[in-house]
């Protein structure tokens, strides 16, 4: 009796239809690690925690200190929102699969989980080659920045970046809800990422998988390569610059971001890249941890220990906090 409830809870039976659906996907995340699931259930609560707390605190900064009302700082401040919810899609059901045990996942979760995860990548890598080229435009064009970088073409760029993304998501995501998958239903990774998804679908999967191959090159070649291209130029004219103090200056002003880009660059081709082999799945698991989870921790903290008027804005804020702690006190 256990076992046909088991069978009916995973799946159904269409009317009038010999196959069956399964309705919800188990996910494996780490594996049988039970000794630790504790350990890693406290260790990503930390994290998700540090991630929220540090990303609205810069959005916080961003918005109340006059001097930070740049457009550097206006992609900052959008890449700090993102970045929350990038976490609070992720984090919130790993921590409670790590807590439970109950690692199952409805098909119609697994693909909302997977919407916003798609849908928030897509716009991060639009807003890094934005950074990269507000970067690009204040050191490499400087007389010319305030003409070309205002506040109506910031919230241009960035608007495009969201909505292009949300529509390429939208036509993906309604693919993907037009799939059956009929067996089995265990996605080994601890999120519902597109290929893990895509191997359980017992429908013809070529359409999607074209459609997504082509949005995702739209939506991540040309933002990387404007990212790369940023780079270059800034490097070879910071290297143009006569003075130690003065490459130092130039460069104090690109380097946060440039460590940023590196981590996410870096670890996203890895795991979209390399092959998907059975020796190289746990490599790729571990590494989406990095531009998932680990990423969205680093970047306020990145931002706010190596960028100096970040820090100031902090200082003022503590101070003002401070003062009025005392007058209250008195």
């Amino acid at each position: 009796m256990e076992e046909g409830g088991i069978c009916r809870q995973l799946s159904e039976k269409r009317e009038g239809e010999n196959e069956t659906y399964i309705t919800e996907f188990i996910l494996l995340e780490f594996g049988n690690l039970h000794e630790m699931q504790i350990l890693l259930f406290l260790l990503f609560l930390v994290i998700y925690i540090v991630t929220v707390a540090g990303n609205i605190l810069i959005v916080v900064l961003i918005v109340v200190d006059q001097h930070l009302h740049t457009p550097m700082y206006f992609f900052l401040g959008n890449l700090s929102c993102l970045e929350t919810c990038y976490s609070t899609t992720v984090l919130p059901r790993l921590l409670s699969g790590l807590l439970t045990g109950d690692r199952t996942i409805s098909v119609s979760g697994c693909i909302t989980q997977f919407y916003f995860f798609g849908f928030l990548v897509a716009v991060e890598c639009s807003l890094l080659s934005m950074m990269s080229y507000d970067r690009y435009l204040a050191i490499c064009k400087p007389l010319r920045y305030t003409a070309l970088m205002n506040g109506r073409i910031c919230f241009q760029l960035a608007s495009v970046s969201w909505m292009s993304s949300f529509l390429a998501t939208n036509i993906v995501i309604y693919l993907m809800s037009q799939l059956h998958f009929c067996g089995p239903n265990e996605i080994d990774h601890f999120l519902c990422d597109f290929t893990p998804v895509i191997k359980l679908s017992c429908s013809d999967t070529s359409l999607i998988t074209l459609v997504t191959f082509i949005f995702s090159s739209i939506d991540t070649l040309p933002p990387f390569l404007l990212t790369l291209a940023s780079y270059v130029s800034i490097i070879s004219t910071i290297l143009r610059i006569p003075s130690t103090s003065g490459r130092r200056k130039a460069f104090s002003t690109c380097s946060s971001h440039l460590l940023v880009v590196t981590i996410y660059y870096g670890t996203l081709i890895i795991v979209y890249v390399l092959p998907d082999t059975d020796t190289l799945r746990d490599l790729n698991k571990v590494f989406s941890v990095f531009y998932t989870v680990l990423t969205p921790m680093a970047n306020p903290l990145i931002y706010s220990l190596r960028n100096k008027e970040v820090k100031e804005a902090l200082g003022k804020v503590f101070n003002k906090c401070m003062v009025l702690s005392a007058i209250q006190e008195e």
